[in-house]
């Protein structure tokens, strides 16, 4: 190799060291500025409040003090269960709402645990023991929380009133969440980018439906601090495993649920499913939306409106 070339690859080495130090520079620099808006932005938290129960606190969100209470999970992924509920919880009159936010999730801590769902439902029936909810008490969740549901009622089905499904995740159906968080959501996440994203295009991360601007904010700050934590990514593993665990399970035949699911259009298995899960209860009742899977974003009246009537059939005292 002549003088000239050897030349020329040192100089293009050092370009290339100098750059690739330059973005690791960067990305250091980013990722540190990212933790430190998240930790100002946390400070003071804006609802709920953190209830110990040993490996972490969990955030807890009331609304309501009289009428049956209602615990509300999240599904996966939503970054602020609190405020994503925040169109029904308005439509809820006369009941005490317990929204519970896992580890990861709202104002919750992270944590290192595995998000088994044996993990799962011991923290909920612990802090809910923790604040005395009273018994019997009414299981709502949307979303992948129907397995964690269905679990706990098999434990706890003593202590509920009934539970209310809001477009939940069955066992049979097609687990699309097994694996986790990407790499390169993952990478957004850590590096503060998904924060400029969501700065740049807000409607990236904002709901649709009846909410104030001051819950957009904050479901955008959640976004940024919760999309791909170690609590979610970890989840998400978790979740081939759940669909395993729950594959044959039925809720207790005398345990009432009401099932509110999308209209779906081109993909009836959802619909059957569903009519399948129910199948041998006492008292049940399938009801189809027409909206997409956050079905309480939206259509919160209706919804509200169906599980009143459902509470009463089912002979829920207010």
């Amino acid at each position: 190799m002549s003088p000239l070339v050897l030349s020329r690859l040192r100089s293009s080495l050092k370009v290339a060291l100098l750059a690739s130090t330059l973005v690791a520079s960067l990305l250091v620099t980013a990722t540190g500025a990212n933790l430190a808006l998240e930790s100002l932005e946390r400070t003071p938290q804006a609802y709920g409040q953190r209830v110990d129960i040993g490996p972490g606190s969990l955030n807890v969100y009331e609304h309501g003090t009289t009428g049956p209470t209602i615990v509300l999970l999240g599904g996966y992924g939503t970054a602020a269960p609190a405020v994503d509920y925040a169109p029904l919880i308005r439509q809820l009159d006369g009941y005490r709402l317990v929204v519970v936010e896992g580890f990861g999730y709202g104002y919750s801590d992270n944590t290192d645990l595995p998000r088994t769902v044996e993990n799962i439902t011991a923290e909920l029936h612990t802090v809910l023991a923790k604040l005395d909810v009273a018994e019997p008490y009414v299981l709502a969740g949307h979303s992948i929380a129907g397995l964690y549901m269905l679990y706990y009622a098999n434990l706890y089905g003593d202590e509920l009133a009934a539970v209310v499904e809001l477009d939940a995740s069955v066992p049979g159906q097609i687990n699309g969440l097994a694996g986790g968080r990407s790499f390169l959501e993952q990478f957004a996440f850590r590096t503060g980018l998904l924060r400029v994203a969501n700065a740049l295009m807000p409607s990236l991360s904002e709901p649709a439906g009846d909410f104030t601007p001051e819950e957009r904010r904050q479901i955008l700050l959640m976004t940024n601090w919760n999309n791909a934590n170690s609590a979610l990514v970890n989840e998400a593993h978790q979740l081939a495993r759940t669909f395993r665990l729950v594959a044959t399970m039925k809720y207790p035949s005398d345990l009432p649920v009401l099932s509110i699911i999308k209209k779906t259009g081109s993909q009836p298995y959802w619909k059957e499913l569903h009519i399948a899960h129910l199948a041998g209860l006492d008292h049940s009742k399938l009801v189809e939306l027409d909206g997409g899977h956050y079905l309480h974003w939206t259509l919160s009246t209706a919804i509200a409106d169906d599980i009143d009537r459902f509470l009463v059939e089912a002979g829920v005292e207010r």
